[in-house]
């Protein structure tokens, strides 16, 4: 039970952060129908900028507050995801928007390529490491232990999803996507700029990619140029395990998925005396991926139309 208990903390912490990503995902979707699949690249890039203004600052200011450095980090990483977002929706997606799907997807491939070598000419090859900023300060609730960057990371990421569940449903740009997902044409009849509302969800989705990145960066202190090709499918995973284009869903997935990643990996490699633990715990997220699709297609709670934003 005692090991139970830790795993499922540990999961909900990697499941906060596939949750963010997902959000992304379902936001796109909710709205176009695009599966952005360059979005897990945009997390990549956040995590890189981050990464490399945390590092200047250790070397320029050592002993910086963490709240500063990590304020700092986001103030950069956030308009630099976004401006990335937007470009590939301005550049590469809306000339397609009524094309085939097929020809979306591949160029959402296209663009996610583009993206992972341009920031393997920027950063390297190599890992980079993320300045030990703070010192974590480990917990104990019964006989679970669990250290301060999972619990800020765990309560940012909740705030997060609740403040992008207000934006959506009291706002007049949430009603404006709201209204986009469920007609375009009637929607930009009733004097909706479409164009405005789809890139606005890109720069939403883009801004919640760059915080996952320094959570993610925090949290296990390396990123490299490829780190955003396996979250993004992950994240595109959680997000069909709650139901693709539903918010909700997208929260529940990515919690969901990261706890069945966590219990698999513990519990599992016990079972086959370690052959099988935690290096092949990506597995046990397409393996639900497959049994979602052939069971549940719609994933768990469904897409509601009215919903998806």
């Amino acid at each position: 039970m005692e090991k139970f208990a830790q795993q499922l903390a540990n999961g909900v912490t990697l499941g906060s952060v596939y949750a963010l990503v997902a959000l992304g995902y379902t936001m796109v979707y909710g709205i176009i129908g695009l599966i952005n699949f360059a979005h897990g690249e945009v997390v990549m890039i956040g995590a890189m900028v981050a990464t490399a203004i945390a590092a200047a600052l250790a070397v320029a200011h050592p002993g910086m507050a963490p709240a500063i450095v990590f304020g700092l980090c986001l103030l950069l990483a956030i308009p630099v995801c976004m401006g990335v977002g937007w470009t590939a929706e301005r550049i590469a997606y809306r000339p397609l928007r009524k094309a085939p799907r097929l020809s979306t997807l591949i160029t959402a491939i296209g663009v996610s390529i583009i993206l992972q070598n341009g920031a393997m000419m920027i950063w390297g090859r190599n890992y980079l490491n993320f300045p030990r900023v703070v010192e974590p300060v480990v917990y104990g609730i019964g006989s679970v232990r669990i250290n301060s960057v999972q619990l800020v990371i765990i309560l940012i990421a909740a705030a997060i999803m609740a403040s992008l569940l207000v934006l959506v449903h009291r706002t007049r740009l949430g009603v404006a996507m709201r209204a986009t997902a469920q007609n375009r044409e009637v929607a930009g009849l009733m004097g909706i700029n479409i164009d405005t509302v789809i890139s606005s969800a890109f720069l939403v989705g883009s801004a919640l990619a760059a915080v996952a990145g320094l959570m993610i960066s925090v949290y296990y202190g390396v990123v490299n140029y490829y780190m955003g090709f396996m979250l993004g499918l992950k994240a595109f995973t959680a997000a069909v395990l709650g139901g693709i284009g539903n918010l909700g869903g997208a929260m529940l997935g990515g919690v969901l998925l990261g706890v069945i990643e966590a219990l698999a990996s513990g519990y599992v490699g016990d079972l086959t005396g370690g052959f099988m633990g935690s290096h092949y715990q990506d597995v046990f997220a397409f393996v639900v991926l497959v049994l979602v699709l052939i069971v549940r297609p719609a994933g768990l709670l469904g897409e509601r139309v009215g919903d998806r934003a």
